[in-house]
């Protein structure tokens, strides 16, 4: 059912990756949080790092909008879910402002995903090696698309008073409002490493000092009334809002022709099974959006970190393990030698296991010679080289988690390899922008490196339900529980 959404929104972009979107994003999130407001925050692209700080900096969910993986049709929808009731939603953009997929234009880009929620645009500026010529770059990004909305901007690493007036000076004779200037601030800087930001679950005490940091920082040098100003000027945004439910019962119903899915059967009354999922410092990426999957479709989701649980929760009966930095925490994981046997046990018993990116490493034989639970004949370990980029596929086989020739947008990002890159029955066969297969299937495992968001396919959700009540129900995994 369509209806009329009414949040005030901004979207935080910038010029290139690098200027100070999350600094800002973060920031603004926390100081208005700070003031009383309830803050949606929002993520543009696939990224799972950024959305922890904004976790943090809200106290709600930080969710993805991500046009590739889910479609144009979804942006809107998912934002309505994540920001109902909300005062306020505050969207971090994806590298530049115009950038996205590769070879596809404006696809998954922020100045879609801007467009795609009627938002206003902050753009975040890296003045520090330019004065006037901040003019002529503003202008181009603000008249290279005029159905994107430029509000203003916000000045970074500025770097004396002398300096903001000569800013101010040339944005003043472009008619680009100056909502923020931010001086050059080290200590508030948050540490990175080979795939991007140290997540939040990493560094909790350090994480909420460095978030404590931004929101005074942009407090500072920043107008709030004007950026809330800006952001209550978004006009309705008539759009359906998501449901898990509802998308259950659409993918039950069918879906648009041409795009094959995965059953979808409905969740039967009777005891929940119970699916795992794995968290702690070692997997900390996620969408929100899967969990709420899961428990729509009658599933009782139980978290378990793998650096300190040495068994699987009681009555475990379906197991998703998704991406992280297991090469970070390689020794310790493969110190607890009764959760690998756990869970290589509840493999060997045809278990469904869902398994992405790290869940693939983790399953694997050894990571960087430490070994892990053995379920898959393939060893990894880190590489030089980064592959990173959105994929198309096409499952190849049945699984667990989907049927064969079901077909998913997902994204690669990791400095791993493991060997071989495909089981006997492999996950999924890549149509573009390579032609390959990826991924193991065996038993009731299904592991890759690919990250999806089931709320594109959200039939994908209840066959795994479906597979963990069937094997709770066999009774070799599992057995009952009263979940209500």
């Amino acid at each position: 059912m369509v209806t009329s959404v009414n949040v005030p929104r901004l979207v935080i972009a910038a010029p290139s990756s690098g200027s100070g979107k999350t600094t800002v994003a973060t920031g603004l999130m926390a100081a208005f949080a700070e003031r009383g407001l309830a803050v949606s925050p929002h993520k543009a692209g696939p990224d799972y790092i950024d959305p922890g700080y904004h976790a943090l900096a809200t106290g709600r969910p930080g969710r993805n909008l991500d046009a590739f993986m889910c479609g144009p049709e979804l942006v809107a929808p998912l934002f309505a879910h994540g920001s109902a009731g909300c005062d306020l939603a505050v969207v971090e953009g994806v590298m530049g402002l115009y950038d996205g997929a590769a070879g596809r234009g404006e696809l998954a880009s922020t100045a879609q995903v801007a467009k795609l929620l009627r938002a206003p645009v902050v753009l975040v500026v890296d003045a520090s090696s330019q004065s006037r010529s901040v003019a002529a770059l503003v202008h181009g990004f603000a008249s290279f698309d005029p159905q994107v909305r430029l509000g203003g901007v916000i000045l970074n690493k500025v770097g004396s008073d002398r300096h903001e007036v000569m800013l101010r000076e040339a944005l003043e004779e472009a008619g680009t409002p100056v909502l923020g200037v931010l001086r050059r601030a080290p200590q508030v800087a948050t540490p990175s490493r080979h795939l991007g930001l140290v997540p939040v679950a990493e560094r909790r005490a350090d994480a909420l000092a460095s978030v404590a940091a931004l929101a005074g920082q942009v407090r500072a040098g920043c107008d709030l009334e004007a950026l809330l100003a800006l952001a209550r000027t978004a006009p309705p945004l008539d759009c359906a809002v998501w449901s898990p439910r509802e998308a259950l019962a659409q993918a039950a119903g069918g879906a648009p022709a041409g795009s094959p899915v995965s059953p979808a059967p409905a969740a039967p009354a009777g005891p929940r099974p119970v699916v795992a999922v794995a968290g702690g410092p070692a997997f900390t990426f996620s969408y929100a959006e899967h969990a709420e999957l899961l428990t729509a479709a009658g599933a009782q989701v139980v978290a378990f970190d793998p650096l300190r649980d040495e068994a699987l929760p009681e009555g475990t009966s379906g197991l998703v393990i998704g991406g992280g930095f297991p090469e970070v925490y390689a020794p310790e994981l493969s110190a607890n030698e009764p959760l690998r046997a756990a869970v290589a046990a509840f493999a060997e018993a045809g278990g469904p296991v869902a398994a992405e990116c790290a869940g693939l490493l983790y399953l694997a034989g050894s990571l960087d010679g430490k070994p892990m639970c053995g379920v898959l004949d393939a060893d990894a370990r880190m590489s030089e080289r980064l592959t990173l980029g959105y994929r198309e596929a096409v499952a190849v086989a049945d699984s667990s988690l989907a049927a064969n020739g079901t077909r998913l947008r997902g994204h690669e990002f990791h400095r791993t390899v493991i060997e071989p890159g495909a089981g006997t029955t492999p996950a999924w066969g890549f149509t573009h922008p390579e032609r390959r297969v990826e991924g193991f299937v065996r038993g009731g495992v299904h592991a890759s490196y690919l990250h999806t968001h089931w709320a594109a396919q959200p039939s994908v959700a209840a066959r795994f339900t479906a597979a963990a009540r069937a094997a709770a129900g066999s009774g070799a995994v599992g057995g009952d529980r009263d979940g209500g």
